[in-house]
Order: C-alpha cells, then structure tokens, then sequence
C-alpha cells in the first residue's frame, strides 16, 4: 500500500486585495471570509483523510502561533515551519518539501495555498488520486482547473499529449496573466486555468530545483540543515534562507522543467485574489448581491457588503464593493476590485497603520483590541485563551488597571500572585513587575485601562516571556 501524500501548506502571504479585512498584521488565510472558518482551516480539513498523512504548514514568523492555534481548533495536529522572511513561493515550497523528505524519503508530496477555496471536496480528492500516478512516475504535477469565463486575473495552462490513463497530460506551455481577448481565445482553445498547487515526488522537485536553481536549492539545502526547534515549532535557519532568490515555483521550476504535468481539476476553485473573486464564488441574495454581517440593502443588485460588525447599509447602488471594518471604510466598483493592491501601496507610502495592522492585535497568548484612546489614557479589551500567559514585564511611563468580566486572571505583581475572579479590579502602579496569565479552562476576558504620559507599546520591558519574544 502506498504511503500516505503529505499535504504542505503555503500561509505566508499577505492577501492585499482583499484589505480592509486582510492585511499584513493578519492576512486572508486566517480569516473567515466564506463561512465559519478560515481558508487555512478548510484547507487543513481538505487532507483530512486516510489518503493523506500530517499536514506541514510553512508561515512567517508573525503568524506561527496562530497558524497552530488555528489547527488545534479543528482537531489538526500539524508541523508548523517558519520561515524567516517571505521569498515567494520557490523557497517555501522546496523548504517544507526537504522537511517532508526527512519524514519519508519516498514521500509524494502535494503542495496547497492556503488562502484559496475549493467547494467540492470529493472531486479534489478524486484529483489528487489521478494525478498522483504520474507523480510517483517523476511528473510535477500541477492541477488545471477548467475556466468558466476569459478571466484575465489568472495564469493559463495549455495540455499537451496524455501520460497514461487517468487523465494527466504533459504541459505544453505555461502563459502569464492574459488580456481580455487572449484570454477568450484560451478559453476557445482548451487551456486551463493554473490553480498554483501542485503534487510531486519530493526527490524530483528537490532535484529539478538543483539543476534549475541551484542557489535556490543550497540556500534551502542549508536552512533546513540548520533548523532549529522552538517551543515545538521547526524555525529554518535565517541567515541560509535570506540568501534563496525571491521567486515562485512557477518561475523558479515550473515554466523550465521537461517534467511538468497537468491534471484537470473539475471542482470549484477560486484564490480569492479579490473581492470580486469572492463575489464570483459566494452565494448571492435574490438581488445577487454577496452579504457578510450586519448589512442591510435597498434596490442594490450585484454588490459585495462585508460588514466586520457595524450596521452597514447600502441603498440605490449597483456593482460596488462597500467593506466596513472598526478602523476603515472602503467602496469601490467592483470591475475595478484589482485596484485594491494600488490603493493599499498609496496608504503605504503615507504612513496609514490601517494599511497594515487592524485594531485588534493577535499574540501568541491571545490578542487585544483598541477599545478608546484619549490624551493620557487608553482603554483596551484583552482575551486571553486558557494556559495563555503575558510576559513578566514593567512600565515605565503608564499605570494599568485591570477590570475582569469573563473568567479568572492570576496576576502577578511584584512577589505577589492573587486570583481576580469576575467583576474584580486590580491595579497595576507605575513601574511595578507584572503579569497576567490565564490558568483556567474558558477565555479570560478584561478591560485594560492605561494611564500615563506614554501609552506606545515599545513601553514594554519582558524580563522573561514562554514565547521567546526578544
């Protein structure tokens, strides 16, 4: 019986087009714009099945907590790699691979974003059974999904002569993003769409990469061979990983190799690459309009509303995009959602911290949201998961009291440790040594309310953190 595929997962990117709601700080993958849960969830739960072995997630060293967090809460248990900075697809392909090879020196391996959707998880399943028999013959196998209209926002993929009988063909040519009239002149002629996954024996891809770039395959070589175990997560080595050339595996592999392969994937896919790609895939209201949260509509067709909590009403309007989040508003033509990207880069360039960071901020023991913020004060809500625990840290420019309103909080002040149940205060003077933990078995929740001459959070000395945190 053949070993089991081992699924990696990409959750490293940054998901601008999707901003407000996706941004550096927190990007697409870990959120959930379709359904209850995140891509990176539903992806993870895509390979649950005895055809596939345990999940090696690689991700940036911003989102490693959370990524296993995420996991845990859908009963995944997963290898969660870092990497130290974002090289493209190239680098954190060939890097989870040699970390695969290492689990079975056989493995085949399939390789998924983790920020896209596929609706039908049986025909996904049944395709990775097809293509799996040209992979374990040495084809770099990548999945083509049929088009449904010329879209230009996507690669295309044209077949060339079959391998074998299970519906996989050699590739003929790969082509870039096409303008609207190559693009219905693919349709004509039978490409597919690129979907960006792949499935592949890990020896061959490793090897592929060695001839085709090599200062690629010996940065990698090296920072798996130098990786290091951190608090149960593998961190590759940085120096070594810095020095792999920033590109994809479509540029760095796939357009080069003779080996590369395509089997058609007849599910429903999208990358959600922007708000009119979730508009596509999303079911619509009677007026074909795509609604998330509370939204109301009058005489509005064709429209996304994506509401991340305020009452967000939309009245006479056709075919925009309206997004509402705490801290950002946006509205825009739908037909121009791919503009999304420029519009993030120009908040960039003017210093916006909306474009990068949300008001909520997650930590590896929980997060805090900005609730208010004054002169001389600020006002947050902290949640912290149970078995959480803040650093042992002092301030000194700020004082804190500490309102607790769900759960038990131990806190640590100085040499003493006392419980504050529910409705309790505590408070936190002005250079004291502190910290906040949460032993029980519920989400201890709390208002924080800082007062002081200097509320930044660079006013934090860690004497000691269980996260490592410098």
């Amino acid at each position: 019986m053949p070993s089991p595929i081992i699924p990696i997962l990409l959750a490293g990117g940054a998901g601008t087009r999707l901003w407000p709601v996706s941004r550096d700080a927190l990007p697409k993958q870990f959120l959930p714009l379709v359904g209850d849960r995140s891509t990176y969830q539903e992806t993870l739960l895509r390979v649950q099945d005895p055809m596939f072995g345990p999940p090696i997630v690689i991700t940036g060293p911003n989102f490693h907590f959370f990524a296993r967090r995420q996991a845990e809460d859908v009963g995944v248990e997963a290898t969660v790699v870092i990497e130290p900075l974002r090289r493209d697809s190239g680098p954190a392909i060939a890097a989870a691979t040699a970390v695969a090879l290492k689990r079975d020196p056989d493995a085949v391996v399939l390789a998924l974003a983790a920020d896209h959707i596929i609706l039908d998880v049986s025909q996904f399943r049944a395709t990775c059974l097809a293509g799996r028999e040209a992979a374990e013959a040495g084809s770099i196998v990548t999945f083509g999904i049929k088009p449904t209209e010329p879209k230009t926002s996507y690669g295309y993929i044209l077949p060339g002569a079959a391998i074998g009988k299970s519906g996989v063909h050699a590739v003929k040519s790969f082509v870039e993003k096409p303008d609207a009239a190559t693009a219905a002149r693919y349709v004509r002629d039978g490409y597919l769409w690129n979907s960006g996954n792949f499935l592949f024996r890990a020896d061959v891809l490793l090897s592929e990469l060695a001839r085709l770039e090599p200062a690629m395959a010996e940065a990698i070589e090296a920072a798996v061979a130098k990786a290091s175990t951190d608090l149960g997560f593998l961190r590759l080595q940085p120096e070594a990983f810095a020095r792999a050339p920033l590109k994809s595996i479509d540029y760095a592999v796939m357009e080069k190799t003779d080996r590369a392969a395509v089997v058609a994937g007849d599910f429903r896919w999208s990358d959600i690459g922007s708000w009119d790609a979730l508009f596509d895939i999303t079911p619509h209201d009677a007026a074909g309009n795509v609604l998330h949260g509370p939204v109301v509509t009058m005489d509005a067709s064709g429209c996304v509303v994506h509401s991340d909590g305020r009452l967000t009403a939309v009245v006479g309007v056709n075919d925009l995009v309206v997004v509402s989040t705490s801290d950002a508003v946006m509205v825009i033509p739908r037909a121009r959602s791919q503009e999304v990207r420029e519009l993030v880069a120009k908040l960039k360039a003017a210093k916006r911290p909306e474009a990068t960071d949300h008001k909520r901020v997650h930590r590896p023991w929980g997060y805090y949201e900005s609730i208010d913020m004054g002169e001389r004060f600020q006002v947050k809500r902290i949640v912290v998961i149970p078995g959480g625990v803040l650093s042992l840290q002092k301030h000194r420019h700020r004082a804190e009291h500490w309102v607790v309103v769900r759960g038990t909080a131990e806190v640590t002040i100085g040499d003493t440790i006392q419980a504050v149940h529910e409705n309790e205060s505590v408070y936190i003077p002005i250079g004291s040594v502190h910290r906040l933990a949460n032993q029980g078995k519920i989400p201890l929740e709390l208002i924080e309310v800082q007062t002081g001459s200097y509320l930044g959070e660079d006013d934090i000395e860690r004497i000691e953190d269980i996260y490592k945190r410098s």
